[in-house]
Order: structure tokens, then C-alpha cells, then sequence
């Protein structure tokens, strides 16, 4: 039995890589002068949240494993600013704003949970990690 989670086993993993297909699709049908505009920030903001969780989740640092959650909630962020720019710019209605806005938002406190989990793990300040000497080893 694994004594951690691979990243795909992360529910909320998996739902922010399939917003980010969602967006990607939706960001194809807006104007050809934004492709390397709003296009391509979305979809570069909307990959980074998901990928943010991947590239710390085998960090052995937990510290490290929690800055990647806060990466990745800010990325989502992001992604929701760049929908509402889509809406007033009227490339996206205002259903679809609120409907990826509230999506967006319940991976909030999925990615918070996964935070508060691994900061439970966290060593106490001054905690040996089993492989430290203490000043009674050096006598």
C-alpha cells in the first residue's frame, strides 16, 4: 500500500485538468486578435492551477507541498479574472462567467482541504525527523 496520494488521485486535481480543457475549448472560439492575448493567458492560468498541485505534491517538504496549493488557488484566480474579462468584452455571457466562476470557486475549499491535510503532517518547530543528532548524541 502507498503511504501518499499520486497526484491523478486527487479529486480536485482531476476537476481543475478538466476546467482547464473546458476553457481551453471555450477560449478557441473567441477572436483571432486574442489568441495571444486573453486566449492564451487563460489557458496558460487555467493549466498552471492543476499543475502548480502536480509539481509539489511530491515535494517531501510539506511547507513546499502547501505553497503549492496557495500557487494553485491564485492561479484559479486568475482564470476566473481573465473570464470576467471575456464577459466584458462580451466573448462569454454572463451564464458562463458565473457558471466556471462557481466551479472555479468550489475548488476552493477542495484545494484548502488538501492544505489543511498536509499541514497536519507538519513537524513542531524544533522536532527531530528521526535523523537529527541531539546534544545528548555528541557526548
Amino acid at each position: 500500500m502507498k503511504s501518499y496520494m499520486d497526484v491523478e488521485d486527487l479529486e480536485v486535481y482531476r476537476k481543475l485538468c478538466r476546467l482547464h480543457i473546458e476553457i481551453c475549448d471555450l477560449s478557441h472560439s473567441w477572436p483571432s486578435e486574442e489568441k495571444y492575448e486573453i486566449g492564451s493567458q487563460i489557458r496558460r492560468s487555467s493549466n498552471s492551477s492543476p499543475a502548480q498541485l502536480a509539481e509539489k505534491n511530491d515535494d517531501r517538504h510539506v511547507r513546499n507541498k502547501i505553497e503549492g496549493v496557495n500557487r494553485s488557488r491564485g492561479e484559479a484566480a486568475e482564470t476566473i479574472h481573465h473570464l470576467f474579462m471575456a464577459r466584458e468584452k462580451r466573448y462569454i455571457t454572463a451564464e458562463v462567467y458565473e457558471s466556471f466562476r462557481a466551479k472555479y470557486k468550489e475548488m476552493h475549499p477542495d484545494a484548502k482541504r488538501v492544505g489543511e491535510n498536509t499541514r497536519t503532517e507538519a513537524p513542531r518547530r524544533g522536532a527531530t525527523m528521526g535523523c537529527e543528532r541531539t546534544p545528548g548524541d555528541l557526548q
